[in-house]
């Protein structure tokens, strides 16, 4: 991601609603009035507007009424034809009353439990396989589709953005479609592969993700998507509680403002490269980060209450995550979710930011029908040294954490003195943080950073002096962590106590 485009899409999403528009589609001056609930093709229904739109792409806006009374409800008894964009669907009576237009996919699809949706490979079922299948609405090779104000539910994949580009989804909300994703975002070629440059400038913004196989996905060459202001959230009635959202090879991709609870996985990042999320809350996940890759960046969020609140995870090419700012607090939760992601391991360490948390794919968590299995501690993957067979290096190049020496009362300010052991001439932020609780290794309350080099045998002395009004709820302990010049976070130190 280049600086500009960077900011670019940060901005995008800090952006007020009149703003958004703006960046949006043309509005179709012609309205399509769906009127009728009968999946019957007839003028009036759904299928009749989408088939008319799609014969002049650009034409229509599509503006599905509030018929009779709540709840509004349309069952199609076969999948709808994909949406040819530009084109905007919207229930209308979501900005008069607040109602979604339910689109339902009971109508042809059987429950069958965790069989009921299939997977693209003959044999596997269940959350969090690759699939296509069943999607609600499906944008496929197209781009300038502008969806709102519906209720999409019980479809294997809410709504499917496949190869297609620069489409929004706001406003609506998205309940257990159980086999893909709630919205998959994928570049898939048709054959598992990545496509480059296919799927990319896509918005979901301010939706409300319940109980779906993954709340989201980011696949196989997703790029420079923005993902904003939604609440991804899975409770007791997910059968199959996985990852918030997944980004498997997606690169680019900016999540801000969201919140994510009760997953596997708040966010599971595999082979996904210079993600940016920031100022996200993950809380009651068993992992609220589980990340691999290089170049993402984690800013600014507020992680608690979780089994693991960051874990880094070896892979073969390395791992190179930049933690920064972020407010890390009452992790190492007794939170047990495996099914097709967290693990179950019980000896697993918990934290605030575990690395080298073992980093088995899908394949291990995935049994031959798609349902969860439980990893055994011998199928984990193994850190080694430098040229052992099978190795895979240590995140973030296994950069150790800072020593706090001391923390001392000066005037009005706090005084952070410690020392760093790491790489000869090396460049170094330090970050320190605070904590209400005594004796947490965790990072609750960032309070400043320093940037520090290294001398030819790798120590660096550090002293921060930090403007902190001292009360009688003073911070209970301080820790620090420190990331090295190439973007790779340390764990958090051993805290220290306010010396009186």
């Amino acid at each position: 991601m280049t600086y500009a485009h960077f900011v670019h899409a940060v901005l995008l999403a800090a952006l007020p609603c009149e703003a958004w528009a703006q960046n949006a589609a043309p509005v179709p001056s012609e309205v399509l009035r769906v009127t009728r609930y009968a999946d019957d093709a007839n003028e009036g229904s759904l299928r009749f507007a989408i088939e008319t739109n799609n014969r002049t792409p650009g034409r229509y806006r599509i503006e599905i009424e509030a018929v009779g009374n709540p709840p509004y409800v349309i069952k199609p008894n076969a999948p709808l034809p994909p949406i040819k964009g530009p084109a905007l669907i919207e229930g209308a009576a979501w900005k008069r009353t607040g109602e979604f237009i339910v689109l339902d996919g009971t109508g042809y699809i059987e429950d069958k439990g965790p069989q009921t949706c299939p997977g693209a490979v003959p044999g596997q079922f269940g959350a969090n396989v690759r699939t296509l299948t069943y999607p609600g609405l499906a944008l496929v090779d197209t781009g300038g589709v502008d969806v709102s104000g519906l209720d999409i539910r019980n479809f294997c994949i809410g709504i499917l953005i496949h190869r297609s580009s620069d489409n929004f989804v706001h406003d609506s909300r998205i309940v257990a479609n159980r086999g893909g994703a709630g919205v998959l975002i994928t570049g898939d070629d048709g054959g598992g592969g990545s496509t480059a440059t296919t799927t990319m400038h896509n918005k979901v913004l301010r939706n409300e993700l319940v109980d779906n196989g993954d709340g989201a996905e980011l696949t196989r060459g997703a790029a420079f998507n923005l993902i904003a202001d939604n609440v991804f959230r899975s409770t007791p009635a997910n059968a199959e509680p996985s990852q918030g959202i997944e980004i498997l090879e997606g690169h680019d991709n900016v999540l801000t403002g969201n919140r994510f609870e009760g997953y596997s996985d708040g966010v599971q990042i595999n082979r996904g490269d210079r993600n940016y999320l920031g100022h996200n809350v993950f809380t009651d996940n068993t992992l609220g980060l589980s990340l691999t890759g290089h170049g993402n960046i984690i800013d600014g969020n507020t992680i608690f209450r979780n089994k693991v609140g960051i874990a880094v995870r070896p892979t073969a090419s390395g791992t190179m995550v930049r933690l920064s700012r972020n407010s890390i607090y009452d992790n190492g939760r007794d939170v047990m979710r495996c099914f097709t992601g967290g693990s179950c391991d019980p000896d697993l360490r918990r934290g605030g930011i575990v690395l080298g948390t073992p980093g088995p794919e899908h394949a291990r968590y995935v049994g031959p029908r798609g349902i969860g299995v439980v990893v055994k501690p011998e199928s984990l993957a193994r850190i080694c040294p430098d040229g052992a067979p099978d190795c895979q290096p240590p995140p973030n190049g296994g950069i150790a954490p800072p020593s706090i020496e001391r923390v001392q009362r000066r005037g009005s300010a706090v005084v952070v003195e410690g020392r760093l052991e790491g790489a000869p001439n090396a460049r170094v932020t330090i970050e320190v943080f605070a904590n209400r609780q005594a004796g947490s290794s965790e990072g609750e309350i960032f309070l400043a950073d320093i940037s520090v080099a290294s001398d030819a045998s790798g120590r660096a002395p550090f002293s921060l002096k930090i403007p902190v009004t001292l009360h009688s709820a003073a911070p209970a302990s301080f820790t620090a962590t420190a990331t090295s010049s190439d973007g790779g976070t340390s764990e958090f130190s051993k805290p220290v106590a306010l010396a009186e």
